[in-house]
């Protein structure tokens, strides 16, 4: 049992309840078995035989983003996505997860995506860009910085205008870069938020053998959960590869002098702190530098900002998951970005993007609110 290697962390909650303090999960359903003190109630009764593991039990533990908003308020200091992972561990052995989350792994086994969208489609999203300095790798070339992509700015049609705002500033910035066009496939990462071991293992063997192969020595990421991936999991590091999310990478092109702005824009702006870029990762001055640089731009903050910014809702495999349109986290998160009146909210995250737009529609602030990444705000202003 993957969930019998964690035990110990387990057996240390205090059952204090302070995890919920934050958690987007239980702020929508307000019922305690979807806090991370009640999924690891559940997890200790799994380990101690009082419980069963079944259909319904399983559709629980996988109403969790993995955000770690839980582990930043945690008394004992937890890493409770860490046990919310290795339980779900447990569940895919026995065939136990929600339907959803089924055709996911199916499709990222089968396409190397979990949008269920063919391989010879992924560089569709390069149609149409002009007088730009694209290199996509062929076999055996060389390139010392490599931009991931990554699958939903390859596929969704909304994150392929990030990737190509992405291509566009790298070579007005004079960037030396290339993309592995078909050749890449899935990070990983969400595979393993999931609790697909086996999975990830093989995704990110097939991305490694594409950085060897082509010598790259820096990794630059459109979505946060890919460079969480890279940094962390498989750690790139150990392949003396730097990975870098793009916020970073951007924002050192403009103290170099590389990303110089023409344009202003006299709009006020709030941003959105991705949990897999912040509370994961801690890069918090990346996004917030850039945005003060470009001219005429105000940036304000939301109550719950950097370390405690409230998740959108996306993580963990829940973008896949289906739900009410009163019950998603980011109708919170826009509410309370709207009550500061903002002209913009800004992200660094495709699933946070998604998301949050998704929430302006539904609440009807389309007119009074646009949804921009960071990098569509960089192009605007060049």
């Amino acid at each position: 049992m993957f969930l019998e290697s964690v035990r110990n962390e387990v057996l240390e909650c205090a059952s204090c309840g302070l995890c919920k303090a934050n958690c987007p999960v239980f702020e929508d359903l307000r019922i305690e078995s979807v806090s991370a003190r009640g999924k690891l109630i559940l997890c200790y009764n799994l380990l101690t035989g009082n419980l069963k593991p079944s259909q319904k039990l399983a559709e629980r533990l996988f109403q969790c983003t993995t955000c770690k908003a839980c582990t930043t308020t945690c008394l004992c200091e937890l890493d409770i996505p860490k046990i919310i992972e290795a339980c779900r561990s447990d569940l895919i052995e026995l065939g136990l997860v929600p339907r959803a989350i089924r055709d996911v792994l199916v499709s990222t086994q089968r396409y190397g995506n979990p949008w269920n969208q063919p391989k010879r489609k992924r560089a569709e999203w390069i149609n149409g860009l002009e007088g730009v300095n694209l290199k996509v790798l062929s076999e055996n070339e060389s390139v010392r910085t490599l931009y991931f992509v990554g699958c939903t700015p390859s596929y969704d049609p909304r994150c392929r205008e990030v990737a190509r705002s992405m291509v566009r500033v790298f070579s007005r910035a004079g960037v030396d870069f290339g993309v592995l066009g078909e050749e890449e496939t899935c990070c990983g990462g969400p595979m393993l938020r999931i609790g697909e071991r086996g999975l990830f293992e093989l995704l990110a063997e097939r991305n490694l053998e594409s950085f060897r192969r082509h010598n790259v020595d820096r990794v630059v990421a459109t979505s946060p959960h890919c460079y969480n991936a890279f940094k962390n999991d498989y750690p790139l590091d150990g392949e003396g590869i730097e990975a870098q999310h793009y916020t970073q990478f951007v924002a050192n092109l403009i103290d170099e002098g590389r990303i110089s702005f023409s344009k202003r824009i006299g709009k006020v702006v709030v941003y959105h702190d991705p949990c897999f870029l912040g509370r994961h990762n801690g890069v918090y001055e990346p996004p917030r530098k850039i945005l003060e640089s470009i001219p005429g731009l105000t940036l304000i903050e939301m109550e719950r900002t950097r370390e405690n910014s409230f998740c959108c809702g996306g993580g963990g495999g829940m973008i896949w998951m289906e739900s009410s349109s009163s019950t998603r986290p980011s109708l919170n998160r826009v509410q309370e970005a709207a009550n500061l009146k903002p002209d913009i909210i800004a992200t660094s995250c495709p699933f946070c993007l998604l998301n949050i737009e998704d929430a302006v529609k539904v609440m009807d602030l389309e007119k009074k609110i646009q949804v921009m990444d960071i990098i569509e705000l960089v192009e605007k202003a060049m």
